[in-house]
């Protein structure tokens, strides 16, 4: 039998994991986490009191959103441009995992588990992407990146209700409505190797946002507060309104209610 002092060592593994800088490492130290099926997180501790921190290397330079340059598809640089930017999500979207799995700790063990199997997808993801940028002369690192992902992760570190909320239901279920697009814009520029990446994870990617989904509402009923209200508040309070259009149909397996959607579409419009 696997005691409390078992339980802190997994959890610092992953908070290994989390640390590290090295991109190949990163992904080879998530790879094993969820390989490990000997690490027991049944025994409950209290959540991590600390500054949300990840590693990360030094490039890509992380500058605001709007400094990003537009770029057209049909040159490769353009799609370099586009897939470097969908591989720092990617990036981010480990870390973002990790986090979860190594700071949430009075959460069931079932919880864990989960974000592990999401850091795991998120890493095999980042790979292909980054194999795709090698093969049009390209690194990670090459292209410069805004780091709004991990920005909601330190304004949630207090809250699990609100990290299951606002990262899984807002910023990666954006990625539900924009990569079709995406899908049919590089089609037409004939880069069907890119579309073949995107196709993998945007199926897997809605797994990923029902595992928020699921947790959301088990954190709701933990603490007696009803899903919409709650749901519709801390969007208020952090974020705003998500913009439309939405992937109604990815939504909804997703985890998101007909209700919620309707808000959404009606603020959207």
């Amino acid at each position: 039998m696997r005691n409390a002092f078992d339980q802190s060592v997994a959890f610092e593994a992953i908070g290994r994991a989390l640390g590290l800088t090295c991109p190949v490492e990163k992904c080879q130290a998530v790879a094993d986490l969820y390989a490990d099926k000997t690490a027991d997180f049944s025994v409950r501790e209290n959540p991590v009191d600390a500054p949300c921190v990840a590693g990360r290397p030094d490039r890509p330079q992380l500058v605001a959103p709007a400094s990003l340059a537009k770029r057209r598809l049909g040159s490769e640089e353009g799609r370099a441009a586009l897939i470097h930017a969908i591989a720092h999500i990617e990036f981010n979207a480990i870390n973002l995992a990790l986090d979860a799995a190594w700071r949430f700790r009075d959460m069931p063990a079932q919880f864990t588990r989960d974000w592990l199997s999401v850091a795991a997808d998120e890493a095999r993801h980042f790979q292909m992407l980054h194999g795709r940028l090698e093969a049009l002369g390209y690194r990670y690192g090459d292209f410069p990146a805004h780091n709004g992902l991990w920005e909601m992760a330190v304004k949630t570190s207090h809250s699990c209700l609100a990290r299951m909320a606002l990262v899984p239901r807002v910023l990666e279920a954006r990625g539900l409505d924009v990569t079709p697009g995406m899908i049919e814009r590089l089609n037409e520029a004939g880069d069907g190797e890119t579309v073949a990446i995107l196709e993998v994870i945007l199926e897997e990617e809605v797994r990923h946002v029902l595992i928020g989904s699921e947790w959301f509402r088990f954190c709701c009923q933990q603490q007696g507060v009803a899903p919409l209200p709650t749901f519709v508040e801390l969007l208020r309070e952090y974020f705003g309104w998500p913009r439309g259009p939405f992937n109604i149909d990815a939504r909804l397996l997703a985890g998101f209610s007909p209700e919620e959607l309707a808000i959404l579409q009606e603020q959207a419009a």
